[in-house]
This record gives structure tokens, C-alpha cells and sequence, in this order.
């Protein structure tokens, strides 16, 4: 898609989030949907557009390093390590927070979630703001996040104030959330576009938290608790095995199944047929691809004819950490 913005987008959407509206933007991961941060009453439209849960809390978006010491405790050495190496980029600290944030920012939690978009939309309009932006995926709740303006007007078109359209998103999926509450442990929530093996590179051994001990315990990040990611029709993850997943395509048409495959061009040969709708995300020695492509192939797929979707799997390391924990979420972990 065509980025279609200008100067003067920027400086219209700067003044309705001053005023208290909510616009959607793009960053270099998915497409937020920001209220400034320290308006209680802004933030809230953000939940009621999304129909998200309260108690799931939002990360903050700021422009310069500068901004966050205004709204956490401190900033541990390990916080301004991954900041110098992976700042602006797709890594969110969590912190504990301090200053004039919005209760609902945080849901109710003594920490907050901080990170520097790498997109010259969404920092020109925090610029242009002069406050933090809490910004979580521009979608429904619980659907796919979105990649381009197309998919957030399909989602939000009457529920919020406008969208900036700056063409598809780069990374594909949303940031990593790391916790730096405890320096000593540094855990990573959610899985993104800074992997667990490049966050060591910089700060040493780095743990992963997949689930919350305590279900009954508020989410300290986006995606640790609520169904995430998923469209309408039911995902299912492909086995590993080219043998195993022709039986498993073949028995489902034999049902009456219309089938749709997310998959990459090395089995395309094996898996495509004219009665199926294949969707390409590149070869399988480039997960960063199909990372990138996993949200816009689960919302075609979605608004076709299709009455399933199925999914091939990625080997769980680098970005197909994080392409496996969204994958494992639209699927509910169903193989």
C-alpha cells in the first residue's frame, strides 16, 4: 500500500488527541490506536473501541529516552543497555511507574510498559503531542492486529477519530515485552520483534515467562492472558510431517472442508491445489517474513470462503519465537 499522509496529518491528529480523541497510526510493528497517556478519560475510549478487557494493560509510546524518566521509578542499568542497543525498535520495558499516567494505562498494576517506536509517523505525532501515547494494536479485541489503515477501518471505521494511512507495517508483529522490575531476573512476557537471543547478547541470561502462574493475577503485558490474535474461522497448526499433513487435508475436504493454508513457498508444491486457497509467506529460511505476513494472511483468509485455516509451523528461535506464540494463540495450541 501507498503511504498516503503529510505534514498536516500529523499536526490534525496531534490536535484530536489533545482534545481527548483516539487515532490510529502506524508504527514499525502493527498499527496502534493511541490516547494520550495521562487522560483517564482518552484512554478509556480506547478500551470501549476495542472492547478490550480493563485489567489488560497498555504499553506507552514516547519519542526520546528523555520522556521516560518522567513516568518510571527509576531506569536500572539493563533498562538503559537494551534502550542503547534496540531503542527506537520493537522492545518494550516494563518498569515501575511514577508520574501522571492514566490508571487504566496500567490496569490497576504498580508497573508500566515503555517503549520508542521505529516509525517516523508514530514519533512525529508523540513529538507533535509532547505526551506519551498508550497504544495497543489498532483492532477488535482478540482479532489479528492489523497491518496497514485498511485492516483498522475494517475494525474501528465509526469507533474512533480517524487513522493515519502510512502504507503496510514492517516487523508484522508486535513488540517483545521485557520486565525489568527485577533487574537480577530480566523476563521476557512476550516474545516479538527483539528475540530472547539478541536481548543476551546485550544483558545477559534472559528468562520467558509463556503463562501467567497465577490465572487469576492481572497480566503484567499484553498477550500473557485473553485470546489474541485470532480470526473467525478456526486455525489449526499444520504437523511437521509433508506425509501427516496431506492425510490431515485430505480427510478434512472429504468432509466438506474449504481449506486454507498459511504457508511457505518450499511446500507449496506439496500442499496447494486449485480446491484450496494458499497464502504464501515466503521461504522457509526467512522467518522474518513470514512473521511479517502471519496478520494479513490470517485476515485474507478470514474474509474468504474459507471454513478453516491451517498454519505451518517455524522452528522456535529468533522471530519464530514470536511467530509460534501468536500462531499457538490463534490456534488456542490446537495441531
Amino acid at each position: 500500500m501507498t503511504e498516503i499522509w503529510s505534514e498536516a496529518d500529523i499536526a490534525n491528529a496531534a490536535a484530536h488527541l489533545k482534545k481527548g480523541d483516539v487515532v490510529a497510526f502506524p508504527t514499525e510493528t502493527v498499527y496502534g490506536l493511541g490516547a494520550v497517556a495521562t487522560n483517564e478519560e482518552a484512554v478509556r475510549k480506547i478500551f470501549q473501541a476495542k472492547g478490550r478487557p480493563s485489567d489488560n494493560p497498555l504499553i506507552i509510546h514516547v519519542s526520546s529516552r528523555e520522556q521516560v524518566a518522567d513516568y518510571v521509578q527509576t531506569i536500572p542499568e539493563k533498562a538503559r543497555q537494551v534502550m542503547d542497543h534496540f531503542w527506537p525498535g520493537p522492545c518494550t520495558i516494563i518498569l515501575e511507574k511514577k508520574g501522571p499516567l492514566a490508571l487504566s494505562v496500567t490496569g490497576g498494576l504498580s508497573t508500566v510498559g515503555v517503549r520508542m517506536p521505529n516509525h517516523p509517523i508514530a514519533l512525529k505525532l508523540i513529538e507533535a503531542v509532547g505526551l506519551p501515547l498508550a497504544a495497543p494494536s489498532a483492532n477488535s479485541s482478540g482479532k489479528p492486529s492489523p497491518t496497514s489503515a485498511e485492516h483498522v477501518k475494517r475494525d474501528l471505521d465509526g469507533k474512533i477519530t480517524g487513522i493515519i494511512d502510512g502504507g503496510l507495517t514492517g516487523v508484522g508483529l508486535e513488540s517483545t515485552v521485557l520486565d525489568l522490575t527485577d533487574p537480577k531476573n530480566p523476563m521476557i512476557l512476550r516474545p516479538g520483534g527483539v528475540s530472547q537471543e539478541e536481548l543476551e547478547k546485550v544483558i545477559g541470561k534472559v528468562g520467558v515467562d509463556t503463562h501467567l502462574s497465577n490465572p487469576e493475577a492481572a497480566p503484567k503485558s499484553p498477550g500473557m492472558k485473553y485470546r489474541h490474535y485470532s480470526p473467525e474461522k478456526p486455525v489449526w497448526i499444520l504437523p511437521s510431517s509433508i506425509e501427516e499433513s496431506q492425510a490431515i487435508l485430505s480427510e478434512l475436504e472429504a468432509k466438506g472442508e474449504k481449506v486454507g493454508i498459511i504457508a511457505s513457498e518450499d511446500n507449496k508444491d506439496d500442499w496447494d491445489t486449485p480446491a484450496r486457497l494458499y497464502f504464501s509467506i515466503g521461504q522457509k529460511s526467512n522467518p522474518d517474513q513470514a512473521a511479517s505476513l502471519l496478520y494479513q494472511a490470517m485476515r485474507e483468509l478470514d474474509d474468504s470462503d474459507v471454513t478453516i485455516i491451517l498454519a505451518e509451523a517455524y522452528e522456535e528461535k529468533g522471530i519464530g519465537t514470536a511467530y509460534m506464540n501468536r500462531l499457538g494463540k490463534a490456534a488456542e495450541k490446537r495441531i
